[in-house]
């Protein structure tokens, strides 16, 4: 499915249940009651099934809150790893035209920045107090919830048959007791 059609087609019952999914088990991920904390970016790929090392990164905004919010980022790296080109040298592939273009265009719909002007880690967390304090784990926590779902959904809606018809979100298993 290309083009417009894929963007504002309503998801199948099936698809939803997925994209649910993705939400659920990123924010299991990120709150780190059943499991130890994941950062956002790792809470975002390790969603979706991938290598969590280079995610590590996007941790706070890019380590120091000054870079544009971890989980977001990941969203566009997550998409770029399963929808790109795999050779260094290849062309930017229609599919991840399409998703990133799709994606960026949702972020401002579906994620609020509250009184943040902009997507900066810095600047959306400010607002919830100290970084450590529940207000801020809370919205961090469902932004990231919130990203998860979003890549997913452009996954499934640009993914085409090789990709967007087997996304399967694994259940979280509970860290064993120390």
């Amino acid at each position: 499915m290309v083009g417009l059609e894929a963007e504002s087609r309503p998801l199948t019952s099936a698809e939803l249940v997925v994209v649910e999914a993705a939400r659920d088990k990123a924010r299991i991920l990120y709150w780190g009651e059943r499991v130890a904390h994941r950062s956002c970016g790792i809470a975002v790929a390790e969603t979706l099934g991938l290598r969590t090392a280079p995610y590590q990164s996007l941790r706070r905004g890019g380590i120091t809150g000054e870079g544009q919010c971890g989980s977001i980022r990941a969203g566009e790296a997550v998409l770029g790893e399963l929808l790109g080109d795999p050779s260094p040298s290849g062309a930017v592939t229609d599919e991840l035209r399409r998703a990133i273009n799709w994606y960026q265009r949702q972020v401002p719909l579906r994620i609020d920045p509250g009184n943040s002007p902009d997507y900066v880690c810095n600047s959306l967390t400010r607002q919830h107090g100290d970084f450590s304090a529940p207000p801020r784990k809370r919205f961090c926590t469902e932004l990231t919830a919130e990203v998860a779902a979003l890549t997913t959904e452009a996954l499934i809606r640009f993914g085409g048959n090789q990709l967007g018809s087997f996304i399967e979100i694994s259940p979280v298993i509970a860290d064993e007791p120390a």
